[in-house]
């Protein structure tokens, strides 16, 4: 078993989407929230422009982290056609199956991924 992780999602909006985006962001938080109950914190965060999207995730460990994830291509499909990838930060350890696909996907996209897996003390209210 793991400690907790915070997976960090960075997106660019792509010119004229923020509202195609925000309807698609409200159906997939609410399908995560029914599905995914591991997923502990999902919030998205837009910057003042409108143009910029950061997502965060906290999951209680590994196994949480790789459930999230199941069914995600589609999710990422949808997404695709709103936004593209700016980066993502990882904070803790996931697991390696889902290390390498976030890897990946870094290198396909040309993006930084920023990894912390230490992780050394704090807590998670659920």
């Amino acid at each position: 078993m793991t400690g907790p992780i915070v997976f960090v999602s960075h997106f660019n909006l792509r010119p004229g989407k923020l509202e195609d985006y925000r309807r698609l962001q409200l159906r997939i938080a609410a399908e995560i929230e029914a599905d995914k109950p591991g997923t502990l914190v999902f919030l998205a965060h837009l910057n003042d422009a409108g143009t910029k999207v950061t997502v965060t995730h906290v999951f209680p460990d590994a196994e949480a982290m790789d459930r999230h994830f199941e069914g995600s291509d589609d999710r990422s499909k949808s997404a695709a056609e709103v936004m593209t990838p700016a980066g993502w930060e990882i904070y803790g350890s996931p697991s390696e199956a889902a290390l390498e696909n976030i890897r990946l996907a870094a290198s396909a996209s040309g993006v930084p991924l920023t990894l912390a897996p230490k992780y050394v003390a704090g807590y998670v209210r659920s």
